[in-house]
């Protein structure tokens, strides 16, 4: 071999050893922020009040994975979902307001104004006998107040557990016209955005947009970057980006900008994007044909709405409870989409009864509800029930994806986001 050839292979040795060094590093690093992550506790800075409840650290997935259902001789795999339920306890201080009051004592009058009663008192002329008077006629019954209506309980926008908190502290308060700037911001971080702002001291948070009324003063602030969606964690890029634009509008209106530790936080995304994964399930029943004939738009439209369904955007048919919540869909088994304009001349192999669990109130109920109409489905298109690998599901079958959807209600409750609650809407979208 020549000296090239020698000095080639030294090279090249030396280039993989740094690389490997250079991933052992990197990969050390993150172990010891998810370490960190995992030492620490954090307070929900809305979510005080409640107890948290500790439960056992789960494996983390990779992946999601699509649901399947198993065959109905085979008993399913028991899995135990542990989770680790952290919040966020923010390092900010307190928020200075400044309450500019003035109390003004008003004196109530005295005596109340009387009302006129028109009494007169007339002297009874001699020629003339005065006329007796007539009995006072019964006053009438009050009527019994009718009932104030309960109160509707506020929407409170939980921050600080799904959030990354950047808390605002103002010097003087502030409307929605001193906010233009930040609310018109056109900038992708990846992940939702919002602002909430709070009118005194004690106060719950509301969500301010471009159309909150601009006569509000708000005496605080916080922005806040979703930590997780479907799509996955926030990345530590977008969450770099989002402390720049809080703390410079900050500086546009002469206040201050309390950022958490980054790395932290893309921790806590990651651990909360493993458990997201673990519970995001959707489950589906079939309804396909038995002799491998077709079912016809005309017939599914008119037994799809018979049931309850409406045809909506999205090529689905939605079912609706009566707060207007979807609870579950109706589309087809084939990738055409059901069009109001095609059901006439459409002809599919099978239907899809769809539920997303997350999602979802009562699961377990709306399940059996989704049951029900699957079995009336089959029944009038002369189709059978079958899941994703189109193995005919039974009454055993059916049970245990019940359990499943009983078991990850239970789960997210005790994170602290029950299924179809505000955060697990924001999660799972």
């Amino acid at each position: 071999m020549s000296d090239l050839q020698i000095s080639l292979i030294v090279v090249g040795i030396l280039i993989i050893g740094c690389v490997v060094f250079y991933n052992w590093i990197q990969r050390r690093r993150y172990e010891r922020n998810t370490e960190k992550a995992f030492k620490n506790k954090y307070d929900d800075v809305l979510l005080e009040t409640e107890e948290v409840k500790e439960v056992e650290e789960f494996e983390p997935i990779r992946s999601r994975v699509e649901p399947t259902i198993v065959k109905s001789d085979s008993k399913p795999e028991q899995q135990t979902l542990s989770t680790t339920t952290e919040v966020v306890e923010p390092d900010s201080k307190p928020e200075q307001q400044t309450l500019n009051t003035t109390t003004e004592m008003v004196e109530p009058d005295s005596q109340s104004e009387q009302k006129n009663l028109d009494v007169v008192t007339e002297l009874a002329k001699p020629a003339k006998p005065a006329e007796p008077a007539k009995p006072a006629e019964p006053a009438e019954p009050a009527k019994p107040a009718k009932p104030a209506k309960p109160a509707k309980p506020e929407k409170i926008y939980s921050s600080g557990v799904v959030d990354y908190v950047v808390s605002i502290q103002l010097k003087a308060p502030v409307t929605v016209l001193n906010l233009t700037e930040i609310l018109k911001k056109k900038v992708d971080f990846g992940k939702p955005v919002r602002l909430l702002g709070q009118k005194e001291m004690g106060s719950h948070w509301e969500e301010i947009t471009i159309k909150s009324r601009s006569d509000i003063d708000y005496t605080g602030l916080r922005a806040c970057l979703q930590l997780v969606d479907r799509s996955g964690p926030v990345s530590e890029v977008d969450l770099s980006k989002f402390c720049d634009m809080v703390r410079n509008f900050a500086d546009s209106i002469n206040a201050g900008a309390d950022t958490p530790d980054i790395g932290e936080a893309y921790s806590q995304a990651v651990l909360l994007d493993q458990f997201c994964a673990e519970v995001d399930v959707m489950i589906g029943i079939n309804v396909i044909s038995k002799d491998g004939g077709a079912f016809t738009g005309t017939k599914i439209r008119s037994l799809a709405e018979a049931s309850g369904f409406k045809l909506e955007g999205g090529g689905v048919f939605n079912f609706r409870e009566e707060n207007e919540d979807t609870t579950f869909t109706l589309q087809n088994y084939e990738p055409t989409p059901f069009m109001p304009d095609n059901m006439r001349t459409l002809t599919t192999n099978g239907v899809t009864f769809l539920f997303d669990v997350p999602r979802i109130k009562n699961g377990d109920r709306v399940f059996d509800q989704m049951t029900r109409l699957s079995e009336v489905f089959a029944a009038t298109l002369g189709g059978i029930m079958v899941d994703d690998n189109r193995v005919p599901l039974n009454d055993s079958g059916l049970e245990r994806i019940k359990h499943k959807v009983s078991e990850i209600q239970a789960v997210m409750k005790l994170r602290g986001f029950p299924t179809g609650d505000e955060i697990a809407l924001r999660l799972f979208v």
